[in-house]
This record gives structure tokens, sequence and C-alpha cells, in this order.
């Protein structure tokens, strides 16, 4: 598979749900250096085995909605919206986030990954800004 199949794949798999995420996908020495609006994070296999664990510990799916995917050689660079459905509220789907990631593939697994995001809000998802483009 190439970098960009890959990448799709992970994002396509079940991480609500899977508890094989990381071993399918990540690289035993992967790093994920992500600023939020928590701070900034630097999450490493084990961490996020934690994180995932946690992620489908709160919600019942996840999907993501992308604007772009593109490829350079081993690097892939989205922009995408994650909706989820919570336990709490499984029947409906919120805007959780948006992303903009570039992730580098190593040995057929995510290897490092630097990610942006931000709390979705109506101002951005009415603007259609994170709408498909086709490229």
């Amino acid at each position: 598979m190439s970098p960009k199949e890959i990448v799709k794949a992970f994002y396509n798999s079940d991480l609500a749900n899977d508890a094989s995420v990381v071993s399918i996908f990540f690289h035993k020495d992967c790093q994920l250096h992500w600023n939020s609006s928590q701070g900034f994070t630097i999450l490493d296999y084990k961490g996020l085995e934690g994180f995932f664990k946690g992620t489908r510990q709160s919600y019942n799916a996840l999907r993501f909605q992308f604007s772009h995917i593109l490829e350079d050689n081993q690097f892939v660079t989205t922009r995408h919206t994650l909706f989820g459905n919570t336990i709490e509220d499984p029947d409906n789907e919120i805007a959780l986030a948006h992303f903009t990631s570039i992730w580098e593939v190593k040995d057929s697994k995510l290897f490092r990954c630097h990610e942006i995001s931000q709390l979705a809000d109506n101002n951005t998802l009415e603007s259609n800004s994170f709408s498909e483009i086709k490229i």
C-alpha cells in the first residue's frame, strides 16, 4: 500500500471500537506531536494505546470528513473534521474538531505525525471551509 492508502485505511478503521488499531497502523517507534486547545502533547506508542482506549470508552462511532489528502513521497497531509457519537448520546452525531495532520509513513506504518486541531464550532461548519475539495 502507498503511504496515502495507509493513512486512509487508518482513518477508515473503527477507531471507536477496535482495540487493535494501534498495533495494526502505528510503528513501534512512532510519535504524534499534537497542538490542541489543551496545549502541546507528544504521544508515543504506549501513549497512543492509552489515548485510543479512552476514545473507545467515550464514543460509539467516529467519522472523518476530509477536505484534503495530499501525498508527497512518504508524507501524507490531511485536513479534516472529526465527527463522533458519544456513548451517552449514540443517536446524535456532533462535530468535535477540525484537524490538519502531516503523517510520515515508515515500514508501512504511521511513524510520525505533526497535528494541529481546533474545536469545531458553528462558524467553521457553516462556512463549508472543511468541505471536500477535488484535487
